[in-house]
């Protein structure tokens, strides 16, 4: 695949695109780790810059659905739930238009960024509030000049793609080990603690939509594009699932795709939810949605043994586990991001996605 052509982007300050803060201030000798849930994030590069969760007081918090670049290491990290920071040096941007706003397109600009940043910024001359203002990057944009949010949709998405494709090959090395081994992981349930509820979709027929103002995705039995096969007109009286939930597909040619949806959307026949039971991070979606169709691809088979007899009795998938043999999501989170990372690594090592 070609690299993509940057030539037709152009630059927009930061602080056209985002509004921007310093963060407060909660010195490590003031938190008590592990003590709640919420997240305690400092400028260090590893585990999305969380050293750990605290409870903590409103008063402590900074607003999450960000991006957070560390002030004094130019480390930067998606911040989707409120969080406490170590340093007011670090700095929050939030973009000006919230309806833009998902984890994804956070994503893409965490790579644009680090490109346009990484080669101004050191240890010895940090960003600052006061430079950041002045500071530029390169979108892609539309035909009228604006940011194109339809292109980093689908670069991410090719990303993420990528991404599974890696964990499916279960051949990366990870820190503590050469290769991943699944010899110590265990089963689990998609209904387990912890893990979902699975709902039966809104089994729509994609026939009978309108199309007229399209703001709904409609997710089928598809396997690219994270299922989705159209956008369709809202209907009074169904509300759309939430962008973040899962999709699952339990029959048909692409039986166990699995997918995380980026905006909300509505489900044909044969498509579940999968609702997560508490706030799970995107990677560990990911991490999820891979052996899910890992294992549909195994041990189902399209028209003959499918999914819709076994999703909510027998059907079950290998996780890793920790200690107490409780699934290790900080693994499974950290696993995805440094998969994501390699994918994104720099704006010379972008692919082409159309």
């Amino acid at each position: 695949m070609a690299k993509t052509d940057t030539n037709g982007w152009k630059e927009f300050k930061l602080i056209d695109i985002f509004r921007m803060n310093n963060t407060k201030s909660v010195v490590q000798k003031d938190v008590v780790p592990d003590s709640g849930t919420i997240p305690y994030v400092t400028a260090q590069a590893g585990n999305n810059g969380v050293m750990t969760y605290i409870d903590c007081p409103n008063e402590w918090l900074d607003e999450g659905d960000c991006i957070m670049i560390g002030g004094k290491t130019l480390t930067f990290s998606y911040q989707e739930q409120a969080f406490c920071s170590n340093d007011s040096h670090n700095i929050a941007l939030h973009l000006k238009d919230a309806d833009k706003a998902t984890e994804m397109r956070y994503l893409f600009f965490i790579t644009v960024l680090r490109e346009a940043l990484y080669q101004k910024y050191s240890w010895g001359d940090s960003i600052s509030m006061k430079t950041i203002k002045e500071d530029v990057f390169r979108l892609p944009v539309d035909a009228s000049g604006e940011p194109d949010w339809v292109y980093m949709d689908e670069y991410m998405s090719a990303v993420m793609r990528e991404s599974e494709a890696s964990l499916n090959n279960l051949g990366r090395a990870d820190k503590q080990k050469r290769v991943l081994n699944l010899d110590g992981w265990q089963r689990f349930h998609l209904y387990d603690d912890g893990l979902f509820d699975i709902d039966m979709g809104t089994k729509l027929d994609r026939v009978k939509m309108t199309q007229a103002s399209p703001d709904v995705n409609f997710v089928g039995r598809a396997n690219t594009n994270n299922g989705i096969t159209a956008r369709v007109d809202s209907i009074a009286g169904i509300t759309p699932y939430e962008a973040g939930n899962m999709t699952l597909s339990l029959g048909g040619e692409y039986l166990g795709s699995c997918f995380v949806q980026p905006d909300k959307f509505y489900t044909s026949q044969n498509v579940v939810v999968l609702i997560p039971k508490w706030d799970m991070p995107l990677g560990v979606k990911q991490f999820i949605a891979a052996m899910v169709f890992r294992e549909s691809r195994m041990y189902y088979k399209a028209f003959v043994d499918e999914l819709n007899r076994h999703i909510k009795t027998d059907f079950s998938f290998y996780l890793p586990v920790t200690s107490s043999n409780k699934p290790d999501w900080v693994y499974m989170d950290e696993y995805m991001r440094t998969v994501m990372e390699r994918a994104q690594s720099d704006l010379s090592a972008m692919q082409s996605i159309g």
